[in-house]
Formats: C-alpha cells, structure tokens, sequence
C-alpha cells in the first residue's frame, strides 16, 4: 500500500492525500509536480526512476488506511537527477 507521503521532498510543499499535484517514482519518493516536471525533469534524483502522478486513495480507505504523517525533506532543496 503506498505511503501518500505529505510533502515535496525538495521544496516541502504540503501535498494531502487528495491532492492532483503529487508526483512519485517507484519508491514513493514524493515530488510536487513543479520539482518533478521543472526542476528534475521527470527523473527521480534518488533512484533515476520516472515521477508519474500519485494515485489518490478514496475516501473511505483513506479512512481506514490513512496517509503518512512521516516528512521527507533533502536538506539544501532538491539534488540533481540521478
């Protein structure tokens, strides 16, 4: 089950479980799509894997499987592309 992580690990822009901006690679390492699209260019500097849009969870398995609460945050904003 994905985490639905709750920020942009390069800028820490809030991203909730429903947002459309959530960007992720297989990882779930999380972007908004700004850093992903503008800034990394659709790689993920982490692993080199493709940021597609996260899935949003529906509402009511939101409710039983809630989203990570855990930030993630590259110090010094985002690093390059692997």
């Amino acid at each position: 089950m994905l985490q639905l992580r709750p920020n942009c690990e390069c800028c820490n822009r809030d991203l909730p479980a429903e947002s459309t901006d959530a960007m992720i690679c297989t990882y779930e390492c999380t972007f908004c799509r700004d850093c992903a699209t503008q800034v990394l260019k659709g790689r993920c500097p982490n692993c080199g894997g493709e940021m597609l849009q996260r899935p949003r969870r529906p509402a009511a398995m939101l409710a039983k499987h809630p989203a990570s609460t855990e930030r993630v945050l590259h110090k010094g904003g985002c690093p390059q592309a692997a």
